[in-house]
């Protein structure tokens, strides 16, 4: 595959960097690359764009980067800092004159189905999200827009399964804590890896950076790109110390190539 682009739209936890009220050396971080929205990346092939999870920073996120076109979302999992911010597809509804795609697995569904019901209701209000949900599973590869394969990888955020998904060489991994055998078969090969790495210090639901480089190392890609990063990990010049030469510190805007 050639000619995808990546956009991390975003590269923090689920407080996002800087936190609320918090006078730590992140928080107060002059740096561009050390303010972190959620955890989100664009996908763009063909003249298309597709997002990986719709977090609460969704409506900023779009206006960042100018998107005027959105194809569909790909969800990972229900988690509130993954899915709250569904409801402004209502903009590309507006704009594109359909139905946004949604792809997701049958519990990503069900709590999208409670957390938007007035979205699912028979009865629409003027002005809802106008959606079409398409099921996924761990299971089976699904096809979206012009010819764009995903394979879904099934990762354990602590008890919570999470989908990862690879795209021709490139796979993106967020909120995983362990990872089967069988799962890493699918992932290994990726040239591009985006893998969650919280803190340096243990965590029981996220990779820290010792497992987070552990997990590179075994699966080993051209290079790797850390998201999904907390403010108690550092600020992002000194992350970028810490790091072997194949792999970096994604932040917001960052564009890679696959």
């Amino acid at each position: 595959m050639t000619n995808l682009k990546v956009t991390i739209l975003g590269s923090g936890t689920s407080q996002g960097v800087p936190v609320i009220a918090c006078e730590c050396l992140v928080c107060n971080s002059d740096s561009t690359k050390d303010k972190r929205l959620r955890s989100s990346i664009m996908l763009s092939y063909k003249g298309e764009n597709f997002v990986i999870d719709s977090g609460p920073d969704f409506r900023q996120q779009m206006l960042r980067e100018k998107v005027k076109t959105l194809s569909g979302i790909i969800f990972t999992h229900e988690h509130k800092d993954h899915v709250a911010g569904m409801d402004d597809v209502r903009a590309f509804n507006y704009i594109e004159k359909r139905d946004m795609e949604l792809y997701c697995s049958e519990q990503v569904e069900n709590a999208l189905r409670n957390e938007f019901h007035y979205v699912f209701q028979d009865f629409h209000y003027a002005g809802v999200p106008k959606v079409n949900l398409n099921r996924i599973s761990k299971n089976k590869s699904f096809n979206v827009g012009n010819d764009l394969v995903f394979q879904p990888i099934e990762v354990m955020h602590y008890k919570l399964p999470v989908l990862g998904f690879r795209v021709g060489d490139f796979t993106y991994i967020t909120d995983a804590k362990t990872i089967s055998e069988e799962e890493k078969v699918k992932i290994k090969g990726s040239k591009v890896l985006i893998v969650n790495a919280l803190r340096i210090t243990e965590h029981i639901s996220h990779f820290n950076l010792e497992e987070a480089l552990a997990f590179i190392t075994e699966m080993k890609p051209n290079r790797a790109y850390l998201t999904h990063i907390s403010h108690l990990f550092a600020k992002h010049s000194e992350i970028e110390k810490m790091l072997p030469t194949n792999v970096f510190v994604a932040y917001d805007g960052m564009v890679i190539d696959v």
